[in-house]
């Protein structure tokens, strides 16, 4: 199944909180086993986890704690997502490595998912961001030069804005 999500291609955690989405009323791809086997082949995880029900399980957590840090700034979730792993240091052939370390394999999309987000926090937190258009709810990483994207997508949500500010000065 293509990916039917309006828009895709953020960093690993971001994707996971726009596996909602608002398109003809609300939409989630994570509602079944076939959903989370389409979103683990457009996050390149499909040679790392299995579709099953305890790795949907073990993402739907994940997703929830993501939101939570992002919309609430309640690290709980998150934190416990953690647990489940951990980056194990190694000496490989190409040179020294971090390892993902999760003994679960169910849990291995959603704690990469997690981990990804303590990237994003640390490198520049204030970039992630909900799109501003108030029927939204997709999240985006904003790697302009200045630091000043609103929404997800120009094309999309930013016209409709704009557009709706020019028919209200007309109106």
């Amino acid at each position: 199944m293509p990916d039917p999500r309006p828009h895709l291609g953020e960093p690993l955690a971001l994707d996971l909180l726009n596996t909602r989405w608002i398109e003809h009323g609300p939409q989630d791809l994570l509602t079944e086993v076939a959903g989370l086997r389409t979103w683990l082949a457009t996050a390149g995880l499909t040679d790392r986890a299995s579709a099953d029900e305890p790795t949907l399980h073990a993402v739907l957590a994940a997703r929830t704690a993501i939101y939570d840090v992002v919309v609430h700034a309640s690290p709980a979730g998150l934190n416990d997502v953690l647990a489940h792993g951990r980056i194990r240091r190694a000496l490989t052939e190409t040179g020294p490595a971090d390892l993902a370390d999760v003994p679960e394999q169910a849990w291995l999309p959603a704690w990469l998912a997690a981990d990804n987000l303590l990237e994003l926090l640390r490198a520049a937190p204030d970039r992630i961001r909900q799109c501003a258009h108030p029927e939204c709810v997709l999240f985006f990483y904003d790697t302009s030069k200045n630091g000043t994207r609103r929404w997800h997508s120009m094309a999309t949500c930013g016209n409709r804005t704009k557009a709706a500010r020019h028919y209200a000065r007309k109106g």
